[in-house]
């Protein structure tokens, strides 16, 4: 026969776990001895680890103290049906180590893997990184409103980055932003990009040049990229006085 202490350590538990167990009627009382102690016999080890082992798996007390009573068969449809839950947390419990996984990843975190490559090519063709910043918050949101959207208007970037007016924009902006209002690099930039947004309205449409986020959207994203990088509502202001307002949302105010 066997004292609690000794149970508890076959068993693999504390003797206040075999206490708790006796008072929620899992674990039946033993006689006592002549003395007043409690004495086991060896099929309590078994019935304990198995309270244990069922208990350690998150099978409520309840619930345990039913698949104890229960026959081989009932017994055995439990556990695949408490190993399957298991399993299906398991694979929750992988997906959350993924994404903090990810948090290291920095852009891949809230973007599409196609935006993620995007920012890639910027940061090497040399884009300053708030410029990619810029970007970056942009896509965030726009991302998680509309995912539908994101291949196509992707698409469009990719096109858009292959000309080489686009891309001396993008490495000039940066430059930019540490510039005075009437830096001379400033104004040129401002120019260059008038002229470049003119021609591509002629030859696409300005449709195209404005895109078709809606308005709210668009101010919002307006708002992420002067918050990122306050210059450029400046370049925008100069910008309009070329005919053109708006930053995620270009639109012509007034003929060249």
């Amino acid at each position: 026969m066997l004292t609690i202490g000794e149970l508890a350590r076959y068993a693999g538990v504390t003797v206040r776990a075999v206490r708790h167990y006796h008072a929620k009627g899992l674990l039946p009382e033993p006689e006592r001895d002549h003395c007043g102690y409690r004495r086991y016999d060896p099929g309590t080890v078994v019935e304990l680890i198995k309270i244990r082992t069922l208990a350690a798996a998150g099978v409520p007390l309840a619930r345990v103290r039913e698949l104890l009573q229960a026959d081989a068969p009932e017994f055995a449809a439990a556990v695949a049906d408490i190993d399957d839950r298991l399993q299906a947390e398991i694979r929750l419990r992988q997906r959350h180590r993924e994404q903090i996984a990810r948090l290291t990843a920095g852009d891949s975190l809230a973007l599409p893997p196609q935006v993620v490559g995007f920012l890639d090519h910027l940061r090497a063709l040399g884009v300053d990184e708030r410029i990619v910043g810029v970007e970056r918050d942009g896509w965030i949101p726009l991302a998680a409103h509309s995912p539908e959207r994101v291949p196509d208007l992707m698409a469009r970037k990719w096109e858009e980055i292959a000309h080489p007016q686009l891309v001396d924009f993008y490495l000039t902006l940066g430059h930019a932003l540490d510039r005075t209002d009437k830096d001379p690099m400033l104004i040129e930039l401002v120019d260059r990009m008038a002229v470049y947004l003119s021609k591509l309205a002629d030859e696409r449409g300005a449709d195209y040049v404005g895109g078709d986020i809606e308005p709210s959207l668009a101010a919002l994203l307006d708002a992420l990229a002067f918050d990122t990088a306050p210059p450029a509502r400046r370049l925008i202001e100069l910008l309009k006085l070329r005919g053109w307002a708006g930053w995620t949302r270009l639109e012509r105010v007034h003929p060249r």
